[in-house]
């Protein structure tokens, strides 16, 4: 037979144009990252908008269900890559001696913005309680990969960038439990009790996650292995399939959660093995941007006007409140009586709040699990995402200045 006359699979198909595109992307963004770098708008914001304009709400050239396996997959797999960076990195962070601040943040801070979020979302909207509490949830993690320009600039002072940097790695994995709770309980199987959900599926999450991070910190040679050193490509590679192995065993197991195991699989993969967590950190970077690329196009092409605005400007007030209220007023109250840092620095870290990668990728998992008005959470979410490429990404290069500057005056002044 003519292996040309075979017909193609029908998902194969459907793939073709999302390949296309995304091959596409991956040229344009190589070819003018560095116009981005130096402009208003990032990477991540034209990605975004690129979908957007050839998804449905615009030329309609992509065309994903959004309760498809496909977005559902997609997201589970972004979500493995990064909780597992993330919980590596919490290790070479936490050695660090600055810890204080952005554990505040994490402590205090994250919680009051939820809680704040979700009380705009019940006061503006006729959502339940966990209704408001799940987006409450999805809005609540921050994520500098859209104000690059603030934790990469050296102008910025250290403790913030630190600060800022270890707050984005650990605040979505610890949002993640909140997340599912809310998500599960909205699935209306009306046996959903919390406590059970925090003893099953989040403490077996937890503890499949030190299990498998500790038995890969012993399997891994550190030396050599069947006569041959070990490469940092190999210990790339296999960080990689613990990541995946973590969440695998996770869900085989009943009542498991697979996100939080490889969230703490990492931490401890990391603990035991920084050489391993170093490897990972260093040849991980392309891999991670490409699941990136995937999201925020995806997400672009899912996106309408029409949608985006259904709760009118309840809609705009909940995106309002988020970014110009909750925030603020959680990470000035988290850091009240902290002496190493002044007013304008509390409000730098204060606006530099930015919603991306993890609140997208929480909210296509959100959108497909068919819970009860889990549309419009989702658009309610992404509003807040559209906004907050738009005014970061207008205010992190002007922001970087400033407290650069704002830090050298000081730094002269106490001289």
């Amino acid at each position: 037979m003519d292996l040309l006359q075979i017909p193609v699979a029908a998902g194969a198909e459907a793939l073709k144009e999302p390949v296309v595109v995304l091959g596409g992307l991956l040229i344009v963004g190589s070819l003018i990252s560095g116009l981005a770098h130096r402009s208003f708008l990032s990477l991540t914001a034209v990605f975004v908008l690129a979908g957007f304009a050839l998804g449905q709400g615009g030329l309609e050239v992509l065309d994903f269900d959004p309760r498809s396996g496909f977005v559902e997959q997609l997201a589970i797999v972004a979500l493995i890559v990064i909780l597992f960076r993330d919980g590596l990195e919490t290790e070479a962070e936490m050695l660090q001696t600055a810890w204080h601040l952005p554990l505040r943040k994490l402590v205090l801070a994250m919680p009051i913005t939820f809680g704040i979020v979700a009380l705009a979302a019940k006061l503006f909207t006729d959502f339940s309680w966990t209704e408001a509490f799940l987006l409450g949830a999805l809005l609540s993690p921050t994520d500098p990969v859209l104000s690059s320009a603030v934790v990469t600039n050296p102008k910025v002072p250290r403790l913030v960038r630190h600060s800022l940097n270890l707050e984005s790695g650990l605040n979505d994995g610890l949002a993640l439990p909140a997340v599912l709770a809310f998500t599960f309980a909205l699935k209306g199987t009306g046996d959903f009790v919390w406590w059970k959900f925090v003893l099953q599926d989040v403490g077996l999450g937890f503890l499949t996650g030190v299990v498998i991070g500790f038995v890969a910190s012993r399997v891994m040679p550190k030396g050599t292995a069947l006569g041959h050193e070990v490469s940092a490509h190999q210990k790339a590679m296999f960080g990689l399939g613990v990541a995946f192995a973590a969440y695998g065993v996770a869900v085989l197991l009943p009542q498991a959660n697979g996100f939080i195991a490889v969230f703490v699989c990492a931490i401890t993969l990391g603990i035991l093995r920084p050489d391993v967590r170093e490897c990972f950190e260093n040849r991980s970077e392309e891999l991670i941007e490409l699941v990136k690329l995937a999201i925020f196009v995806v997400f672009g092409s899912l996106l309408t006007i029409d949608a985006l605005f259904g709760d009118g400007w309840a809609a705009v007030g909940i995106v309002a409140v988020t970014l110009l209220v909750a925030r603020p007023v959680a990470v000035f109250a988290a850091l009240i009586g902290t002496r190493d840092v002044d007013t304008p620095t509390k409000a730098f870290m204060a606006w530099f709040g930015p919603k991306g990668v993890a609140t997208m990728a929480f909210s296509l998992f959100v959108l497909g699990q068919g819970i009860p008005d889990g549309e419009r959470i989702f658009d309610i979410a992404a509003l807040c995402v559209l906004y907050s490429i738009i005014a970061h990404g207008l205010t992190d290069t002007l922001g970087a200045d400033w407290i650069g500057r704002h830090a050298e005056r000081k730094e002269a002044a106490a001289g």
